[in-house]
């Protein structure tokens, strides 16, 4: 059984910085390509950014691209999101989740809120 867990969700003033991590319990982090997922209030989840398994590549929606930076540590079982210069719409439920051989995200977290105030 895999888990993810998120943590490092709060409440930041626009322009100010958090950083996330998802840990991966119960396979080896290094077999999934990971992806930052967020949803806000009527909204769908959207993608905010991944990184590959092997190659440790990473891409970012354009509304972050620039701000936010996507990491791993294998060796810890961990992949982070480092976002910068936060801005109100920035606001939402942050999700981790493992694309499989599949191709698809199987695996999800429970979520994080970050809530950016103006």
């Amino acid at each position: 059984q895999v888990q993810l867990v998120e943590s490092g969700g709060g409440l930041v003033q626009a322009g100010g910085s958090l950083r996330l991590s998802c840990a991966v319990s119960g396979r080896a982090l290094w077999k999934y390509t990971m992806g930052w997922f967020r949803q806000s209030p009527g909204k769908e989840r959207e993608l905010v950014g991944g990184i590959s398994w092997n190659s440790g590549s990473t891409g970012y929606a354009d509304s972050v691209k620039g701000r936010f930076t996507i990491s791993r540590d294998n060796a810890k079982n961990t992949v982070y999101l480092q976002m910068n210069s936060l801005k109100p719409e920035d606001t939402a439920v942050y999700y981790c989740g493992a694309r499989t051989e599949s191709g698809q995200y199987d695996y999800w977290g429970q979520g994080t809120q970050v809530t950016v105030s103006s």
